[in-house]
């Protein structure tokens, strides 16, 4: 049975650049470095880099990282002065920042959480919501 995530595996087009990104402007730990890719960590979170044809889709397709709501708004300036491409704007419950890495894969910060999401979608729910 199932009991989580175990790892995210993004392909990148360049590790230096990549591994630059993720540890000095996002905050990861980084575990280990070869030729072909990085290990890095982010609280439980394992994030594996990994040299490879970068085909990024245009769906929604996004990872959302999760930021204290008294920090969020510090860490969002940050990445903007760092001269990240946003992609969308934040129209959620909750403050969001969604930009780009470097290979076009599409992040977020998020300063809510499943229950703070689901306590707004209870106020004001989507088309043909349910709850369980």
């Amino acid at each position: 049975m199932l009991k989580g995530l175990n790892h995210i595996t993004l392909a990148v087009s360049d590790i230096a650049r990549s591994v630059d990104f993720y540890v000095n402007r996002l905050g990861f730990i980084l575990k280990a470095r070869w030729a072909g890719g990085a290990y890095l960590c982010l609280g439980d979170l394992w994030l594996c880099l990994s040299v490879d044809d970068v085909a990024v889709s245009g769906d929604y397709t996004h990872y959302a990282f999760s930021i204290q709501r008294e920090d969020f708004d510090a860490f969002a300036h940050h990445l903007q002065a760092s001269g990240v491409t946003e992609w969308k704007t934040d129209k959620s419950e909750g403050k969001s920042l969604y930009f780009l890495d470097p290979d076009g894969h599409k992040l977020e910060i998020h300063e809510g959480d499943l229950a703070s999401r689901l306590r707004a979608c209870m106020a004001h729910p989507y088309k043909d919501m349910e709850f369980f």
